[in-house]
């Protein structure tokens, strides 16, 4: 490494430091050697020099009386100056800092990398389970299905924001599509060749579509499923990036001044008497990080209830409330809210006439559904995947890597010392004031109690921002453990959430992933990418379903199956990044 290297290097990662402190100790190897009766401080000078960047003026040649040093106070001569022994002070804690960062690294990571993972599988389950809703109108309704779309968008719409933290109310968001999609059925199912287009006839069926509900119930069933499976998977969300947030915070913590002292003494100290060298006994260690990081040590049973509440909240998102199944079955629902308004089509027109009157019957055609051919060119079929690849199982693998920090905070101050600051076990030690074949004080515990004790460092009081990261653990983990679904038998209850829920029957097995519905709902956990036939065709969906009257619906969707295809291909084409993220 050139000089004009190390001047632009200021400030130096976790693995380029342990690179250049084994390059300075192969530096000063020569100069070790001559310790015991130290003739000249060259070696000093040199690891000075590079690890503090530049050259500083005032550095002695040789070992000197230093009366004036605050922390580094030997009777035997010095290598150091008062300005040495700053600039040594602030070496300690950036030192200390790197090596928190670097310590975390593989931790922050993890979650981070899940997180984001994270959010991006629900932004694409989202996006599917969308297009599945508008093909079911293209190829079942496809009558109404340009006047669905608006609604359509804007019901999966608010799913994504409420996934994601906006202050938006799953009722509200589900009573508001069910609500603008009664006009549509009314009128192109139950009184086809309506074309009154005014608003405040279309206004007064939507209101009334709660008093008389022609959807049965449907939508409370969607309240219920939206609910117990939307909150628990936003809670995860925010329960990550809070965890994120507690890294960050203590990657760059500051320390006391108690705290930078006894860093500067276990150091730097021994280079001032020359033993570039030399590494401090692990007892000794231990003592002055204990006692640096005792405030960071009290997160540690938060920490843990922290990761135990995630897995807890990941295994109960399964099942019938698993919202990879909730949202892909969605549309279903919306099939059957629809058949069984049709059904009831002559009972529902005379109520509807009693509230709103007698609408104006002409005969009209109504807009097939047609959707923008230009996405045809990006359509893509992808293969099916494995049964290890559900969103559950995605979530299980990762809680069982960050089970392996669980102990993160506890263990810190021992990891420290343990993989890189101390001298191993039976090598001659810095115990802060010279050289010696071991440590003969005593060793306290981690801890803000244990360090009434510790001979090294001073521990006094409370740590702020510590108890503000300890008080939104507490916050977090009460979340995480009120969001966990647990579906009862009976009737509706409201969620923790403020929307509804509703009971399921005793017979349905979690692994089995079943909803009861009548309607042909996936009885299985569905695969993130093993959702729809190869050729599309909506077969679950796309059936023939006959009126008391004997007459049927048209679901051939001439005109649009093409254009559908192509729309749902676009995307689904986004899922085959997936497995680059986790």
């Amino acid at each position: 490494m050139t000089g004009k290297e190390v001047t632009r290097t200021t400030m130096m990662d976790a693995p380029t430091w342990r690179v250049g402190w084994r390059y300075l100790l192969l530096l000063a190897l020569v100069g070790s050697t001559r310790s015991g009766g130290m003739q000249s401080c060259e070696e000093v000078r040199k690891l000075f020099q590079w690890r503090l960047v530049g050259a500083v003026k005032g550095l002695p040649d040789s070992p000197r009386a230093g009366p004036d040093l605050q922390v580094c106070v030997s009777e035997k001569p010095t290598c150091c100056t008062r300005k040495m022994e700053e600039r040594y002070q602030i070496a300690a804690r950036q030192d200390m800092q790197q090596a928190l960062q670097s310590s975390s690294s593989t931790l922050k990571f993890l979650i981070s990398r899940n997180a984001a993972a994270f959010q991006e599988t629900l932004e694409t389950l989202i996006r599917q389970a969308e297009n599945y809703t508008s093909i079911l109108f293209c190829n079942t309704y496809r009558n109404m299905a340009l006047e669905a779309a608006a609604s359509v968008q804007e019901f999966f719409t608010d799913v994504g924001l409420y996934l994601f933290g906006a202050d938006v109310n799953p009722e509200e968001f589900v009573n508001r599509f069910f609500d603008s999609l009664f006009p549509l059925v009314y009128n192109h199912l139950i009184n086809t060749g309506v074309t009154d287009s005014s608003l405040d006839y279309s206004e007064c069926i939507r209101m009334a579509r709660r008093d008389i509900s022609p959807f049965g119930n449907i939508p409370k069933r969607v309240m219920g499923q939206m609910g117990r499976s939307l909150l628990p998977s936003r809670t995860f969300l925010q329960a990550l990036n809070l965890g994120i947030e507690v890294i960050n915070t203590t990657d760059h913590l500051h320390f006391s001044k108690e705290c930078g002292r006894a860093l500067l003494r276990m150091q730097y100290c021994p280079h001032c008497q020359g033993l570039t060298l030399s590494k401090p006994c692990m007892g000794y260690c231990l003592n002055v990080m204990r006692g640096c990081l005792a405030h960071m040590a009290e997160l540690s049973p938060h920490w843990h209830a922290y990761i135990r509440s995630l897995e807890e909240l990941s295994d109960a998102m399964r099942g019938t409330y698993d919202i990879e199944h909730v949202l892909l079955n969605f549309h279903l629902l919306v099939n059957d809210a629809v058949m069984q308004a049709h059904l009831d089509g002559q009972k529902l027109s005379e109520q509807v006439n009693k509230i709103c009157g007698h609408p104006i019957r002409t005969p009209t055609q109504s807009p097939h559904c047609s959707f923008d051919e230009s996405k045809e060119k990006h359509g893509m079929k992808i293969s099916s995947r494995n049964d290890e690849e559900t969103l559950a199982n995605r979530r299980k693998e990762f809680i069982s890597s960050l089970r392996l920090h669980r102990t993160f905070y506890g263990a810190l101050a021992d990891q420290l010392c343990v993989n890189d600051l101390a001298a191993a076990d039976g090598l001659p030690c810095w115990n802060g004031e010279d050289v010696v074949k071991s440590y003969t004080q005593r060793v306290v515990e981690n801890g803000i109690k244990a360090q009434s004790g510790n001979p090294e460092v001073k521990v006094k009081g409370t740590d702020p921002v510590i108890n503000q990261i300890i008080d939104k653990l507490k916050h977090v983990i009460q979340l995480l453990q009120g969001r966990s679904p647990k579906p009862d038998k009976g009737e509706l209850q409201v969620s923790s959430g403020g929307g509804l829920v509703d009971g399921i029957s005793g017979d349905c097995d979690d692994e089995d992933g079943c909803g009861g519905s009548g309607s042909g709902e996936v009885k299985r956990m569905l695969k993130v990418t093993d959702w729809m036939p190869d050729e599309m065709n909506l077969s679950d969906v796309k059936q023939i379903h006959q009126t008391d009257g004997g007459s049927t619906l048209d679901t051939t969707g001439s005109g649009c199956t093409a254009a559908t295809e192509s729309m749902t291909f676009t995307l689904m084409g986004a899922v085959m990044f997936l497995p680059r993220l986790w």
